[in-house]
C-alpha cells in the first residue's frame, strides 16, 4: 500500500500526523535530499514538501518530476512563502486541462 509524507519545518509539518500522514520535521538541505529518496524507494507515492523546504532541494525534486511515483507537492510553510506551490499548480492544471482554470 502506498504511503504519504509531509516534510518541513516542525511548525508548519506538526498537524499532519493526525491526519494519519508520516511526518518528517527536516530543514537542512542533504538531510533532505537523502530523505526524499529513502521515501521514494519505500512506496511514498506522495511527498508534500513545504515550499521553503524545497527552495533547499530543487535539483532533487526536479529528479522526480518526470517520474510517476512520488508525486512531489509544494504546500504553503507557516512562514517563508515562495509561491513557487502555486505556480506549480497553475501549471498542471493548465497542462492536464489545456488553460489556466484557476485563474
Amino acid at each position: 500500500m502506498y504511503k504519504a509524507a509531509v516534510i518541513g519545518d516542525s511548525a508548519s509539518v506538526s498537524g499532519f500526523a493526525a491526519l494519519g500522514l508520516s511526518v518528517f520535521r527536516e530543514t537542512e538541505p542533504d538531510k533532505i535530499t537523502k530523505l526524499i529518496s529513502r521515501l521514494a524507494a519505500n512506496d511514498f507515492a506522495v511527498i508534500y514538501i513545504t515550499e521553503p523546504a524545497a527552495a533547499l532541494v530543487s535539483d532533487t525534486i526536479a529528479k522526480y518530476r518526470s517520474s510517476k511515483l512520488p508525486s512531489i507537492v509544494l504546500i504553503p510553510a507557516i512562514e517563508g512563502n515562495t509561491g513557487d506551490g502555486m505556480r506549480a499548480l497553475h501549471e498542471a492544471v493548465e497542462k492536464a486541462v489545456g488553460s489556466d482554470i484557476l485563474n
